[in-house]
């Protein structure tokens, strides 16, 4: 995970998502902010506009840091604040994060995932040799500690994820193309410019 510039809203969202979001808590007598009462019950305007999500932020996972096409259906809309949460939420771009199929589902509910609009520089760095993902040396203790949550929960530092970061890194070296680096692993073109690799 590195930072993440937040987009603005597209200029369909307020009609397409959040009036008719607001609308039918209003017509449940469901406050905006307060827990809704069955998150599931939530209509998913936010879905209308998932092509958009996708189109801001580069087709790159906010979890992940890499890029994937959008017809492969891997995207979806990740909401940061839960919609079992708070109710409004569930129809504000700001809470919205571009995320891959796999990271949305492991960061599922839970709050305990760093928000990669907020985090700093380097609160994540990587082994380039063998994929392996730690929290950022110059952390304070309490940030080590959020930011090996955020690794445990999206399960960043699995054998999967390892070997996909260690095999980008790898095509980088067989043909030296930065910027194919930087557009599909922008997290390791992150942690191999930072080390002086590239």
């Amino acid at each position: 995970m590195i930072p993440v510039m937040s987009q603005p809203e597209p200029a369909e969202f307020d009609k397409r998502v959040r009036q008719p979001g607001y609308k039918w808590l209003a017509d449940h007598d469901i406050d905006p902010a307060a827990e809704p009462p069955s998150p599931s019950a939530l209509p998913a305007y936010w879905q209308k506009t998932t092509e958009k999500l996708w189109d801001a932020y580069s087709g790159v996972c906010a979890y992940l840091a890499i890029y994937f096409e959008f017809p492969s259906g891997a995207g979806s809309t990740d909401h940061f604040i839960a919609k079992s949460a708070r109710a409004g939420d569930a129809y504000e771009w700001s809470n919205y994060r571009l995320a891959c199929l796999g990271a949305n589902r492991a960061k599922n509910k839970f709050d305990d995932v760093l928000d990669p609009f907020q985090i700093k520089p380097e609160t994540f760095e990587l082994n380039l040799v063998n994929g392996q993902i730690h929290p950022g040396q110059l952390l304070s203790v309490a940030e080590r500690k959020a930011a090996q949550k955020t690794i445990d929960r999206l399960h960043l530092d699995s054998a999967q994820h390892r070997r996909m970061r260690q095999n980008a890194f790898t095509r980088y070296l067989r043909k030296q193309d930065e910027e194919t680096l930087k557009e599909l692993s922008p997290f390791v073109w992150y942690e191999a410019n930072r080390q002086g690799l590239l």
